[in-house]
């Protein structure tokens, strides 16, 4: 049986499956114990956001303390927010990628 990862608001996830393979976005909410609610802020808005089964996220290791904390107090996130959330998690990753040679 597999493992469901565990996700929280505001955290930087890659979508493994699907149309959006390969890009981030960002947890906004988790709709159950399978499925989380992803934005990224540009194609996928908080207006309109996507609901992803958790098996095809996977976590990129990095948490936008700004998102997570403008959702725990408003319940909403600009799409700015969202879009600089996966804008620097971008960054941090090809730098990361860069110092390992890749």
């Amino acid at each position: 049986m597999t493992e469901t990862p565990s996700l929280s608001p505001g955290e930087v996830v890659r979508s493994r499956r699907g149309k959006d393979e390969g890009q981030l976005a960002v947890v906004i909410a988790l709709a159950d114990e399978r499925f989380a609610i992803v934005a990224d802020g540009d194609k996928r808005r908080f207006d309109r956001p996507k609901r992803k089964n958790v098996l095809h996220l996977e976590s990129v290791g990095i948490v936008s303390d700004e998102v997570a904390s403008s959702i725990r107090d408003t319940g909403r996130v600009t799409n700015g927010k969202l879009k600089h959330a996966v804008v620097t998690a971008m960054r941090r990753l090809e730098a990361h990628a860069e110092e390992k040679g890749e």
